[in-house]
């Protein structure tokens, strides 16, 4: 089987612009990079695949080009922080960007709010309205 094609011009202008307008800054440094994922879970072997990584407020995220217009994410704080959007493969890489941020900013908030819970809602299981 032949190689996965790195990342198109397209594909990298599309992350940039979907990320400019989500956080309204100009320049994110996306790198580039190679991941060792399987394909499909009854896979024994990993594939090589290209890999776009950003950082942003201390959270890292990943886009995986699986194939000809096949694309997985994740977000990240820590190795044991990983988070995905529920979907295994998007066929768009602009829903497969827009999705995970939307996780991660939803999750971000999740966060916020229970910081900001009082103690004795933690220990009810209630959350701050």
């Amino acid at each position: 089987m032949a190689g996965i094609a790195d990342f198109t011009e397209t594909e990298l202008w599309t992350l940039q612009t979907t990320l400019k307008e989500r956080w309204n800054e100009d320049e994110f440094q996306l790198q580039l990079a190679d991941a060792e994922i399987r394909l499909s879970p009854s896979d024994k072997e990993a594939t090589d695949c290209p890999m776009v990584v950003w950082n942003h407020e201390g959270c890292n995220f990943a886009v995986f080009k699986t194939g000809l217009q096949k694309y997985r994410c994740q977000f990240f704080y820590r190795g044991y922080q990983q988070y995905g959007t529920g979907v295994f493969e998007y066929d768009d890489l602009g829903d497969c960007i827009i999705s995970l941020l939307q996780v991660q900013a939803d999750h971000a908030r999740e966060q916020e709010m229970e910081k900001e819970a009082p103690p004795e809602a933690h220990a009810r299981g209630v959350e701050k309205k």
